[in-house]
């Protein structure tokens, strides 16, 4: 589900059948984040993540027409298992300043993952006018969950 609370901010809400923690790694550990973080055929280059206040993540993927893409950011907050704040820039868009927010809650074995993006400016949020790769992203990650909690799947 993807929501538009205001001009300025995109929310987007997902539940995964998963434990809570299982889902912080997926989404913080590079081991994991380089199999969703772009998806085939793009393919990841690089995926460094310091999960601490002030540290830093980078990563960046090529694409198949051999373009290469770069996000990084700087962690603002980090509490484990739940959350993660962090400044979000992607390198093609320099003007448009973000601080991305990860939720995670937990409830009957399910995860629900609530993303928000919040943009410096409407001109900055107006660079967001689709999800290309955002949804297959989620899938992979779905996947990813599936078979770490049911080896035998992969």
């Amino acid at each position: 589900m993807i929501e538009f609370p205001n001009e300025l901010e995109i929310v987007m809400i997902r539940d995964f059948d998963a434990p809570i923690g299982l889902v912080f790694d997926v989404l913080t550990k590079p081991e994991h984040v380089s199999k969703w973080g772009a998806t085939p055929p793009d393919r990841m280059l690089e995926c460094s993540i310091d999960l601490r206040v002030g540290g830093e993540y980078h990563s960046s993927f090529l694409t198949e027409d051999g373009s290469e893409f770069t996000f990084r950011g700087t962690y603002l907050e980090v509490e484990p298992p739940i959350r993660t704040r962090q400044t979000w820039l992607f390198e093609l868009w320099p003007e448009a300043e973000a601080v991305e927010t990860i939720e995670l809650h937990e409830a009957g074995g399910v995860t629900t993952f609530t993303w928000t993006l919040a943009f410096k400016d409407k001109a900055g949020r107006d660079h967001m006018s689709s999800f290309d790769g955002r949804q297959d992203s989620l899938d992979e990650m779905e996947d990813i969950l599936k078979s770490l909690l049911d080896p035998n799947r992969a």
